[in-house]
């Protein structure tokens, strides 16, 4: 017999299935991950998008981005997960591979790169952790290092 998974370990297995869900193209399972309005209002910020609040808004969201998006690959990286009672806060950084429609017959149109450092508000409820709130934001220095060294130069 297992030993129980903890609180930490539970947000983080509901953190992976967002993404896993994002990258199918599974809008229910999306739609199932995130908080009832009966628990109060999402909100969500995409990179470059302004703030959407409300499941209705939110959710539609995610369908015009699956609906558009030809392929998306998420590697989590520095990923943090802190917990208290039955709020739970993830950062991380979303290293994606995205892809649009095809051209000229080939079967994927071009792959693009691309950093994104995230927080992701989870909330307890009776059917396990839900997305209470995703905030997104494009990383666009590459180091502290590289700050440092332009600083410098005059």
């Amino acid at each position: 017999m297992s030993a129980a998974r903890t609180d930490t370990e539970d947000v983080e297995l509901a953190n992976t299935a967002f993404y896993e869900a994002v990258e199918r193209g599974d809008f229910e399972a999306v739609a199932d991950l995130w908080l009832d309005e009966r628990y109060g209002g999402v909100s969500c910020v995409h990179p470059g998008w302004p703030v959407l609040s409300g499941r209705g808004e939110v959710l539609r969201s995610y369908a015009l981005i699956m609906a558009n998006t030809e392929y998306i690959q998420f590697f989590l990286t520095d990923v943090k997960v802190a917990v208290a009672a039955d709020t739970a806060v993830v950062t991380c950084t979303e290293n994606i591979l995205s892809g649009g429609p095809a051209e000229d017959g080939a079967e994927l149109g071009p792959l693009v790169g691309q950093l994104v450092v995230a927080t992701n508000v989870f909330r307890r409820t009776p059917d396990g952790w839900k997305v209470w709130s995703h905030h997104g934001s494009p990383v666009l220095a590459e180091s502290d290092d590289e700050d440092e060294d332009a600083e410098g130069a005059v």
